[in-house]
């Protein structure tokens, strides 16, 4: 059983390989409008409204439920707290369906941030196709300033990383606004 699960996870992070095209700071991030969810519950989701409360961590997940994606998630929910101090709005992104986003926004995300369903021209946009299936997202996450540039961008190394080093980028940006 334990060798299965291994074997499931090393084979998705190999398929999440980094997005060696994922969009470069200083570029201004694309804006979007989308479903999302939110304890269970769906909403209209705007990159640009979300904005104006503080910066945003958005992060592409390959799909809900699978080893990788979740451990990114519980990772990101124990440490929302953090991010909220910080003045950060997280927002998970895959392209799984709203019915799908509703189950993992409340089992996996434990109803702390919300996810949001990425359209392929999203996935486009942000250079965080999945190359070897169609439609999917690659992890790569991205901090995006009030102002709508990208301060941070990861697409390397563990689900884990993605979740410390936007935390750290986060963090460094607020001080540097003192």
């Amino acid at each position: 059983m334990i060798r299965r699960l291994f074997t499931a996870a090393l084979a998705m992070s190999m398929l999440a390989s980094p997005a060696l095209a994922a969009l470069k700071p200083g570029k201004s991030a694309p804006t979007f409008t989308t479903q999302a969810s939110l304890a269970g519950k769906p909403f209209s989701f705007s990159l640009s409204d979300t904005l104006k409360k503080g910066p945003v961590v958005l992060y592409f997940y390959p799909a809900a439920f699978t080893p990788g994606c979740t451990l990114e998630a519980r990772t990101f929910a124990d440490m929302i707290g953090d991010f909220t101090a910080a003045g950060a709005t997280v927002v998970g992104i895959s392209g799984d369906d709203i019915a799908t986003l509703n189950k993992f926004s409340v089992k996996e995300c434990q109803s702390k941030f919300a996810v949001a369903a990425a359209s392929k021209q999203t996935i486009a946009d942000y250079d965080a196709k999945l190359a070897l299936l169609p439609g999917k997202a690659s992890r790569v996450s991205y901090v995006i300033a009030p102002d709508g540039k990208i301060i941070y961008t990861h697409s390397t190394g563990t689900p884990v990383s993605h979740v410390e080093g936007a935390l750290k980028a986060v963090r460094d940006w607020k001080a540097a606004q003192k």
